[in-house]
């Protein structure tokens, strides 16, 4: 195998209470997350993170001051290097805080690959995760001169590995919130808002054949289960519906559940405090039986195996964007998608 670099995207997380304000500027300086003229979503930025910044430090002083995300990553990367075997490197490039995506492109051209293979740690794609950071990618590679053939997993909605894991997971946590009744899986993603999907954005369409794809997997037939989104914020109308609704629903039937975070691979604060913490007290006051939440897949054998494949298969392909799990374009209706020839073709080469 050729000398290969493999740059795995996540959205990264302040290292400690004084990242959190800058962190959160960078978040919502984004073109991808706020779609105003430069110098007006500068300033809207400012004045959000400015706003919201001790709100989130003491979301984060929940899970010791910082985000655990950057170590579980690092521990992702270093179990796929062992997967993937031969001559190969992953390099981390996180959107909003250190390790960020210059920093990534520098060390990469340092190492002098003759491969790059781009790899989001966000199974479904959206314009708002992965088309973010590969267009940041674009611009650091150039920055950077760096100038290898390079190919683009967009996305794994389906993936058998990344199911597998899923499903696993899943069975064990039937048994524990069965000893309470019938459970009720919930598959708990990110929400986005309703302009966005309506933009031609795929990834509720992803979100919703991952959660089908592991139904599948599991082989049981008459389970309970539904799609929802967490983390809603802001004023415009999100995606639904929303978690703490199927919450209550389910306090309101008098069922048990099993939370599924269908859309994170690691841990982060909305799993460790929004689900763990907000919405398991959430649920006890609403009634419900038994709250069980499923741990992000992060280093479960199927999933890293799942990794390992798509980087084998995508360094045998020529230079483009490719999809794995799936592999078909997503349909005409979801024309950001990258496989349709939208904007983000820009992004390959």
């Amino acid at each position: 195998m050729a000398r290969l670099a493999v740059v795995l995207f996540n959205l990264g997380g302040p290292d400690g209470p004084e990242a959190v304000q800058p962190f959160l500027f960078n978040l919502f300086n984004d073109p991808a997350i706020i779609g105003l003229p430069t110098p007006l979503r500068w300033l809207v930025a400012k004045l959000i993170s400015r706003r919201r910044a001790p709100v989130a430090r003491a979301i984060y002083e929940r899970i010791g001051g910082r985000s655990p995300l950057l170590d579980l990553t690092r521990k992702q990367a270093e179990a796929l290097e062992a997967a993937v075997g031969g001559e190969v490197k992953a390099f981390i490039a996180m959107r909003y805080w250190h390790p960020m995506t210059a920093e990534a492109a520098a060390a990469v051209k340092d190492w002098r690959p003759d491969r790059v293979i781009l790899l989001p740690l966000y199974p479904q794609f959206s314009t708002t995760t992965t088309g973010s950071s590969m267009t940041a990618w674009v611009a650091a590679a150039r920055d950077a001169g760096l100038s290898v053939p390079t190919t683009t997993v967009c996305c794994y909605a389906t993936q058998e590995g990344f199911v597998a894991a899923q499903a696993r997971l899943i069975a064990s946590a039937l048994a524990e919130a069965g000893v309470h009744g019938r459970p009720r899986v919930l598959f708990s993603a990110h929400g986005l808002p309703k302009k966005v999907i309506a933009g031609g954005d795929p990834y509720q369409w992803q979100v919703e054949r991952t959660a089908a794809a592991v139904v599948a997997a599991l082989g049981e037939g008459d389970l309970d289960w539904t799609v929802c989104y967490q983390s809603r914020v802001g004023p415009l109308e999100w995606i639904g519906p929303s978690t703490e609704d199927e919450i209550r629903r389910a306090g309101g039937d008098g069922v048990p559940l099993v939370v599924v975070p269908i859309a994170f691979v690691s841990e982060h604060s909305e799993t460790l405090v929004e689900l763990d913490i907000e919405y398991r007290e959430m649920a006890h006051a609403a009634g419900v039986p038994g709250f069980v939440r499923i741990p992000a897949v992060g280093t479960a054998p199927e999933f890293i195996a799942g990794l390992a494949d798509m980087v084998r298969r995508a360094a045998a392909q020529p230079s483009q964007t490719v999809a794995s799990g799936g592999g078909e374009s997503c349909p005409a209706e979801w024309g950001k998608c990258p496989r349709r020839g939208g904007a983000d073709d820009r992004v390959v080469g």
